[in-house]
């Protein structure tokens, strides 16, 4: 390989240094978004669906534990309920320990 051919297979220099910059910040740029998009966002939505879950229970609704354990809230407290979970048997668990609100299946036509 003779000189010529090695300063042809070179980088270019001078003007063009810029566009290695522009190129690393367009991409990190991009990457952001798309973390923003793909993770962010929709945690923040299901944090807000579940504040939400969270303040329409009143006592008489079925519940579901994070845990999995199914019952009735009894009684409402600022940061617990209790839940009946079979008959004489009730525990104290914190709000945020409710994971879902069990849906009635739909009736079979």
């Amino acid at each position: 390989m003779n000189f010529a051919q090695f300063l042809a297979m070179s980088p270019a220099q001078g003007g063009d240094a810029g566009g290695g910059m522009m190129s690393t910040l367009f991409m990190f740029a991009a990457i952001t978004l798309v973390f923003y998009f793909m993770i962010i966002r929709p945690q923040a939505r299901r944090q807000k669906e579940q504040i939400a879950l969270l303040g329409s229970l009143k006592k008489g609704d079925k519940v579901v534990t994070n845990s999995g354990i199914h019952g009735t809230i009894s009684e409402i407290e600022d940061k617990t309920f209790l839940v009946q979970i079979a008959d004489n048997t009730r525990i104290r668990i914190d709000k945020t320990a409710v994971g879902a609100v069990p849906v009635a299946p739909a009736p079979k036509k």
